[in-house]
This record gives C-alpha cells, sequence and structure tokens, in this order.
C-alpha cells in the first residue's frame, strides 16, 4: 500500500474535543529543541541528523532499535553542571542513569565524580580509571563484598543507609586498618512533586534513616563513636524529576537542623551536605527544567540562608545530576512495523523495540515525544501510540501523539530523552536482545555498549 493510501487513523480535529490531548505541533517536521539532543537537526532532504549523520545511515549501520548518544551534548552538560556550581562544591554523576565504561571515561575528562549503586556500576567506575576517591557509593543494602570491594578501592565515600550497615562499614574499614569517608542518608519527610514510585524521602519506603523520630541523630551517635569511620556530611533525596525547588528548601532547612543539633550535642560541625539529584528534563514540549546555573544559584542561595539562620558555617555542597546530564542526549530509534487504525480512537503503530529498550512508560506513566525522521511529510496530524512488538498490552513506548497521517512500514521514527533509565532498565523480556548505545560525535560514530545476540541468550542458559 502507498503511503498516500495508507487508512490513518482519526485526525485531530476529531478527538480535541475531548479535551484530553494537545492540540498537534503547527508542522510536525519543526523539532522540539527541548527535547532532542543540541547537534539534532534536519538535513536538506528533511531526515533527522545526529552529530552530522543521518539517521539512514545509522539505521543502515547499527540497525534498529538503537540508541544514538549525542556525545558532544553530554560533555557540554557535563561542563555546564561543573562550571554552574564550581570548584567550591562536588558534582556526583549518578550512575543508575546510564553508565559504561565510555562514559566513566568522558566524565573523568570533564572533571565530573560519579555516584555508584551496585558492585557491578563500581567495577565498571573502576575498571574505566574514574580515580576511586571520585567515587560515592549508594545503596539500601550494600553486601559485605560489595563494600569489601569498595573499602579495599579506597572509594571516597560511603553512603550509609541503615544502623546495620554502619556497623557493617566500620567492622570492614577496621579490618583494612583506614577510616572509611562516609555520609548517613537522611529521609527528611519531604515528598517532591513526582510519581508515587519514584518519590524517595517521604518516610515510608526503603531509603534512608528517618529524621521525624530522631533516628537520625541516632545513626549521627554511632556513627561518630565508631574508629572505623570518619563522618563528613549528611545526604538527602527527595524524589526524581523535579521542577520545583520548594521540596529542596524545605528538605535544606531540616538538614541544616540536624546539623545544627550535632554541632549542639557534640562539638561537631560536619563540612558536607549532598542534596541528591532527581532534577527533571523535557520529555515532552510541555516540560520545563531549570539550567544547571539557575539549580546551583537556588540550592546555594537556600543552604547558605539556612545556615547563616543557625548560625553555622555553610558546608560544601554535593548534587547528583544522572538524567538531567545523560537524558536529553540520546533519543532510540525504531522502524515502523504494522499500523492499524481505530476508528474514532487512534492509530496504533508498532515498531521494533518495546518494553524491552523503555520500560519507563509501563512502569512509571511516563510521557515521551516522537517525530517521523527519515523524511518530512506534508500529510495532516493523526494521533497515535506507538507500541511495541512484545506480548502484553502494556507494552507501549508512547501513549499519545501525533504523526503524520501517511506514515508507513519501513519509516524511520525517534523518541527522544532516551538516554537515562532506558537502556540501563532494559530487559530481554520475550527474549528480546538489548538494543545497542552508539556514541555518535562530529561525523564520527561508534558503539560503546554492542548489540546483545541470540548467541549471547544462548551463553547463560546453561541448561
Amino acid at each position: 500500500m502507498s503511503r498516500s493510501a495508507h487508512p490513518a487513523g482519526p485526525r485531530h480535529a476529531d478527538v480535541l474535543t475531548e479535551g484530553h490531548y494537545s492540540a498537534p505541533a503547527a508542522d510536525l517536521n519543526v523539532l522540539d529543541e527541548k527535547v532532542w539532543s543540541r547537534t539534532v537537526t534536519r538535513d536538506a532532504d528533511g531526515a533527522l541528523t545526529v552529530g552530522g549523520i543521518a539517521v539512514a545511515r545509522l539505521a543502515e549501520e547499527f540497525g534498529t532499535p538503537a540508541y544514538f548518544l549525542d556525545e558532544s551534548d553530554f560533555r557540554a552538560r557535563c561542563r555546564a553542571w561543573s562550571e554552574a556550581f564550581g570548584p567550591d562544591a562536588d558534582v556526583f554523576y549518578a550512575g543508575k542513569a546510564f553508565l559504561s565504561r565510555a562514559v566513566v571515561r568522558w566524565l573523568k575528562e570533564e572533571g565530573l565524580n560519579l555516584d555508584v549503586c551496585s558492585g557491578g556500576e563500581l567495577t565498571t567506575a573502576l575498571d574505566a580509571g574514574m580515580p576511586a576517591e571520585r567515587i560515592a557509593f549508594h545503596g539500601n543494602n550494600k553486601t559485605v563484598a560489595e563494600i569489601e570491594r569498595a573499602v579495599e578501592a579506597g572509594i571516597g565515600r560511603i553512603v550509609l543507609d541503615s544502623f546495620q550497615e554502619i556497623v557493617r562499614v566500620a567492622h570492614i574499614a577496621q579490618r583494612h586498618g583506614v577510616r572509611q569517608r562516609v555520609q548517613i542518608r537522611v529521609t527528611v519527610g519531604v515528598e517532591a512533586h513526582t510519581h508515587e514510585f519514584i518519590a524517595t524521602a517521604h518516610e515510608d519506603q526503603k531509603f534512608g534513616i528517618a529524621l521525624a523520630d530522631g533516628q537520625a541523630a541516632e545513626a549521627v551517635r554511632r556513627a561518630l563513636s565508631l574508629d572505623g569511620l570518619d563522618l563528613i556530611g549528611v545526604h538527602s533525596h527527595i524524589g526524581s524529576q523535579i521542577f520545583d525547588m520548594a521540596g529542596f528548601e524545605v528538605s535544606a532547612r531540616r538538614v541544616v537542623q540536624l546539623l545544627a543539633e550535632i554541632r549542639d550535642e557534640h562539638g561537631v560541625e560536619l563540612p558536607e551536605i549532598d542534596l541528591g539529584g532527581g532534577l527533571g528534563i523535557a520529555y515532552t514540549s510541555e516540560d520545563d527544567p531549570r539550567e544547571p546555573h539557575e539549580i546551583a544559584k537556588a540550592l546555594s542561595d537556600i543552604v547558605t540562608r539556612e545556615c547563616e539562620a543557625a548560625k553555622l558555617r555553610t558546608p560544601r555542597i554535593s548534587v547528583e545530576p544522572g538524567r538531567a546530564i545523560v537524558g536529553p542526549t540520546a533519543f532510540t530509534l525504531y522502524e515502523v512495523g504494522t499500523i492499524k487504525p481505530l476508528e474514532g480512537l487512534r492509530t496504533y503503530v508498532s515498531v521494533d523495540g518495546g518494553m524491552s529498550d523503555n520500560i519507563r512508560t509501563a512502569l512509571y506513566d511516563a510521557e515521551y515525544s516522537v517525530a517521523l525522521v527519515s523524511r518530512t511529510s506534508d500529510a495532516e496530524p493523526m494521533l497515535v501510540r506507538v507500541v511495541g512488538k512484545h506480548c502484553e498490552s502494556g507494552d507501549i513506548v508512547v501513549k499519545d501523539a501525533f504523526l503524520p497521517a501517511d506514515l508507513a512500514p519501513g519509516d524511520l521514527i525517534a523518541v527522544p530523552a532516551t538516554g537515562a533509565y532506558c537502556r540501563s532498565m532494559a530487559s530481554n523480556y520475550n527474549h528480546a536482545l538489548r538494543p545497542p548505545v552508539v556514541a555518535v560525535r562530529d561525523g564520527e560514530a561508534r558503539v560503546i555498549v554492542r548489540r546483545e545476540t541470540e548467541e549471547d541468550l544462548l551463553r547463560l542458559d546453561v541448561g
């Protein structure tokens, strides 16, 4: 069937009266700069390019689905965060968003630190040459083996998440004859404006030690009493995909109050405060994230003001952007397979990936944008739902968006802002092969995480 003859789904005029959908862009060929990496544009033929390379060439060389990461943009965002906070603060990239040996090398070269939350992430960081003193280790249930590895490597800080872990780390550090630098993760009772499953500072959750009932103060007492620990500060993380700074203001006030209580009880002013990460990015045109310099100024002003009120020296601030750095730098490229119009509802567009390469829509009800990128089109918009190929009704990539009505099998479409928590949460559901991550820069593309093969699947199946 030719593109012009394809039976389109409902046009936007048919669905706007329901009041559930935003109107499509005036021109679907125009890319919203907020949701795409900085080197993405369209060439003279209307095809999307990244780093000077057209997606058709990328698809031919690397296949689909695939994640394409704009290395220049990634590095620029690292520098922006580093420059915004300056030499008197620390920026730790949150490795859980996406980590590979290439990314570790970029972080090292751009002067950022790294936080990890598993033995595997720690191994990747050390193997790629990140100095151990620039690594922080998170996690609510670090194993003895993981702590041993971190202490032996001389890791810069371990974030303590429970009373058991305080003793565990102290014992291992003493056995190795060192004083391990640590922070205590405090839950401050602030629930950020975010999805319930990714709000991490309210008290009914697995992370941290509660401030409200005095447990955090007791954790400080125990940490200060143990010879194997060097308590350098407290840590607070209030959620993810946050745009409103009000939550950070409340969190900082409560953390600074704890620092004042520590000074009054122990005569010690802890030198550091880590405010975590969770800063949001633009997944759709409706998202309006802040720039790093705005965030840096706001957080610095909040902490300085609260410390002045408490008559404390202002501690060194740390932050942990992960999504805010890598999220906007990548897009996922798919090939359209089948197209099913549902009269009066929407058109289902099936692609060659799905929830195995992006679980966030199914898991968090996440919103994404999507665009036809292998060509431009003058066809009118149609309401679509982009779905995957898995045997699961919840296998949705983009819930509701507009694409040209002449969309056809074989077209390439791309979902931007998939650099964070897509490859790192990817799975082999239905024995799908996890896609590659391809770094693109200055007209060159190279694989930094290769595509899985069927041989990889069979190699693990020892039955």
